[in-house]
């Protein structure tokens, strides 16, 4: 019993270690889990995972807001997805109408690597070719729109103290509980700050700037 006790906390300690809130540790395959004292009504609660961070911009996917629109409903003229009844996720304020999809395992066609076997699946082909290979509800989810911001521009939250930086899993990313995803990672987050590491606080650090997201 105290071997398991010792190995419990163990687990917890490298969980817990997994976060923090440097800029320099933004990276595609992060996941950004809101402070709870995020103003922005379009990322309160949330969980996203960076699926793009270069010069270029930073794209990212809410992963934990689930809506109640099937993926055939949303994706009619794909003969794969017709029967789907698995649900969409809203992924983010931009481009609302944009259909984006991660797919665990390598899909045919160019798809983009996130990390591990987490794959990013953007073109209408490989969405074609994802569900016409049946991939299961445990494997793929899809997202209409996606969070966006450059650079600067999110280093600057995280220096607000807006988000707190996790590694990505594939274990996050398919969640069977999606909606209790954000109390897990605060949870996470709470015990790192009583313990005494330096994770960050939760009070946003005034600073000036506008946390509110420009749709």
């Amino acid at each position: 019993m105290e071997s398991m006790r010792w190995l419990a906390i163990a687990a917890t300690v490298l969980c817990l270690e997994a976060q923090s809130t440097r800029p320099a540790d933004l990276a595609a395959g992060k996941l950004l889990v809101a402070s709870p004292d995020l103003p922005d009504p379009n990322f309160a609660k949330s969980v996203v995972l960076l699926v793009q961070y270069d010069e270029d911009g930073v794209v990212g996917l809410i992963l934990n807001r689930r809506s109640k629109i099937p993926i055939s409903r949303v994706l009619d003229e794909l003969a794969g997805a017709k029967k789907r009844a698995d649900p969409v996720y809203a992924g983010g304020p931009v481009g609302r109408a944009d259909v984006l999809a991660l797919v665990r395992s390598r899909p045919s066609g160019a798809a983009q690597r996130v990390f591990g076997d987490v794959f990013l699946v953007s073109a209408r082909e490989d969405m074609e070719k994802t569900f016409a290979a049946a991939a299961d509800a445990d494997s793929v989810r899809v997202y209409l729109g996606y969070a966006g911001w450059t650079e600067p521009q999110l280093q600057q939250e995280l220096d607000l103290g807006a988000w707190f930086i996790f590694q990505g899993s594939a274990k996050a990313v398919f969640d069977s509980d999606p909606e209790s995803m954000w109390d897990r990672f605060i949870r996470q987050t709470e015990l790192r700050i009583a313990s005494g590491g330096a994770a960050g606080t939760f009070r946003l650090r005034a600073a000036g700037g506008d946390l509110r997201r420009r749709d």
